[in-house]
């Protein structure tokens, strides 16, 4: 691993373990979803309807750490906190592998 691959895993891993702080930061500012986040339900709320192909496809992916939490919103703040470092750490080794494997398959060494 070379300097800037160790400097780019550090700051990763920093980002990583200040995600909770997505928390308490809505709330404090009362910011209510992520932009983009949205529910079926809230974007009804926010703009009258639910367009139709949203609407068609809306089940089709759940996510595997729903609301990057393991507990429920009355989870505790350890709770939730670890979650959202989790779901980070889950988030970055999926890209590296990913990120890996393309250039494993596009960049062959000749040998």
């Amino acid at each position: 691993m070379n300097s800037f691959q160790k400097k780019l895993l550090a700051g990763l891993i920093v980002l990583a373990v200040v995600a909770p702080v997505g928390i308490f930061l809505p709330a404090a500012f009362n910011a209510g979803d992520a932009w983009g986040e949205w529910s079926t339900e809230t974007l009804e709320k926010m703009i009258g309807f639910i367009p139709a192909g949203l609407k068609k496809t809306a089940d089709l992916w759940k996510a595997p750490i729903p609301d990057y939490n393991l507990g429920d919103e009355k989870s505790s703040f350890t709770t939730q906190a670890l979650s959202y470092i989790l779901s980070g750490a889950v988030g970055i080794a999926l890209c590296a592998l990913i990120l890996y494997l393309l250039s494993r398959f596009l960049f062959k060494k000749d040998d």
